[in-house]
Order: C-alpha cells, then structure tokens, then sequence
C-alpha cells in the first residue's frame, strides 16, 4: 500500500512540476472574413513592403509593433509567394523624398514610396491590443500558475497604384503558459517574455493567406528596367519565379484617372505596346530577365512601361 502512495505521489509531482505551453489562432476578429479568391492570374510572386507597426496598446512600447511586423515578414516570405523589400530600403527613401513627417501610416504616402520602389502594395497596421493575465490554484499540497496572454493586430493592405486600402483585416492570438508546485518543488519563474511573440504570430499568421487572396484579384505585373530593340530588361526574373517562355502584354502609363467623387486614383490612361517572352535571366541580382517582343503594337517599349501575364 505504501508503493502505491509513493507511486502515485510520484506521478502527481512529475505532472505538477512540468511546464506546459499553449498557443491558439481564434478566428479574425473583422465584421467580414476576408475570402479566399482563385484567379487564373496569380502569377509569379507578388512585390510588396511591411512598415513597422505601430503600438496602440498600453504594453510593451518599442518592441511590439516591430516585433509584429517582424513575424508577418518571415510569414510571408515562407510563403514562397512575395518578394518583400526590406524596411531599410523604405526609411532610406522616406529620408530621400523628406517624407518621415507625415509617415507611413498614411496610405498616400505608402503608395507613393512603394511607387519608387516597384511594389505592388504595402502593409501598414498595428498592435492594437495586448494583455497579460494570470491565473491559479491553491490546494494543500499542489500549486498550479498559468500566464495568458491575448493580442489583436490590424492590418490595412495599401494598392500602391491608386493609394487605396484594398484589404483591412484584424487577427487576434492567444498563449497560455502553466507551471506548477508539489510540496513546494517544481517550476518556479517570473513572466514568460515568449508569450509575446507566440501570441503575436498567431495573431498575424492568417494574414498572409488572406494577404495573397487579395492581391490575386488583379494579374501579376512588372516593370521594364531598360530597353533595347526588342530586347526587355524587366524587374522580375528567377527569385520573382519568372520562367523562360512567360508572355506578357506590355503598356504605357499616362495620365491618372480619378474619381470624381473622392478624387481618388483608380487607373491610368494606357497605350498597348505588344506583346513579348521572356528568354533569359539576366544580371546577378537574381531578379532580371530578357524578354523579346514578340509582337509590336505601338510605339517603341522603354524604362517605366509595365508588362501584365498575357490573357
């Protein structure tokens, strides 16, 4: 009989005295989930930039927002599907165009810097909320501690073309962490700092499906870099997932169309140029490709026109 206390008293300290951790991804906490939408265009990977978010909440100033931004990044990147530009080379023209007064924040001035540097869209967003709790029992011989720790991150997705929020959506993570005692022995600690980034990527994971979904809306583009005859020299090559035979149907870019309600970009006037097919790669950058145009239809292509995936 007294084996069998032993035992058992055995089993009840190895259960009391292991950590354990939690970590859940609840549902988007937006009015409408965005849907995933199939395109026949979906194309090679998409260009886009994440500023760092901002920190609403009362928690963790000047690492949370970064910290989020940080995650979303290597999501996307993992993905397979993005090519995201680095925040380095964002600030660097913030500084260049004197734009850091007015931030990047503000969906304008993110689509005006995703403009000069070729991308497609540019995450904004923010931690809007973050908290801590915790919770625990008592009882005679055990003692059990569990942190929890809830976060709420917003995302606005900004069309660089027209500087309009085309994705706002909202993700919500939780962590949980428990430790516990018996007779006094077991896990002892103070807050468990690893919360934090496991309850963020939670919260941001979903993101990039939904981030992708979006952008799949409208055919995959890119820009002409140089030209020469009927040689191309696109933006785009081998890390882009451009393959040899691609066809694309290359335009000019004039005057913006607006809306005259709003005043808002919604388009361009555009002069069809032909279409062309990519050859080669081209460059060290692992991002350049040749294409030949294979069929004229306007003027001559140069820098700044753009190619779609041909329909």
């Amino acid at each position: 009989m007294r084996k069998i206390m032993l035992i058992a008293a055995a089993a009840a300290l190895a259960g009391a005295c292991a950590p354990s951790k939690t970590v859940k991804m609840q549902q988007a906490v937006s009015v409408n989930e965005t849907k995933k939408v199939k395109s026949d265009f979906t194309g090679p990977k998409r260009r886009i930039g994440v500023v760092e978010f901002e920190n609403k909440s009362a928690y963790g100033q000047g690492r949370l927002g970064g910290a989020a931004s940080d995650i979303l990044i290597t999501e996307l990147v993992k993905s397979g599907k993005f090519i995201v530009v680095e925040r380095d080379k964002m600030n660097k023209v913030l500084e260049e165009q004197k734009l850091q007064s007015q931030g990047m924040t503000d969906p304008q001035t993110a689509a005006k810097v995703g403009q000069l540097l070729g991308l497609e869209a540019i995450v904004v967003g923010s931690v809007s909320q973050f908290g801590v709790k915790k919770e625990g029992s008592d009882y005679l011989i055990t003692q059990s501690k569990r942190q929890v720790a809830d976060v709420t991150v917003d995302i606005r997705l900004v069309d660089v073309q027209s500087g309009q929020v085309i994705l706002a959506d909202s993700g919500k993570g939780m962590a949980k962490s428990s430790k516990g005692s018996f007779l006094g022995m077991g896990t002892k600690g103070g807050y468990d700092e690893t919360l934090e980034g496991e309850a963020l990527r939670a919260a941001v994971v979903q993101f990039v499906t939904n981030i992708a979904s979006q952008l799949n809306k409208k055919p995959w583009s890119c820009m002409i870099a140089d030209a020469s005859g009927e040689e191309l020299y696109l933006n785009a090559g081998q890390d882009s997932g451009v393959e040899e035979g691609l066809e694309l149907d290359c335009y000019r870019q004039g005057a913006e169309i607006r809306d005259p309600r709003s005043n808002l970009v919604i388009g361009h006037r555009e002069q069809y140029l032909g279409r062309a097919e990519v050859e080669r790669y081209c460059g060290e950058s692992g991002d350049c490709s040749i294409a030949k145009l294979a069929k004229a239809a306007g003027p001559s292509p140069k820098a700044g026109d753009i190619c779609r995936l041909a329909k």
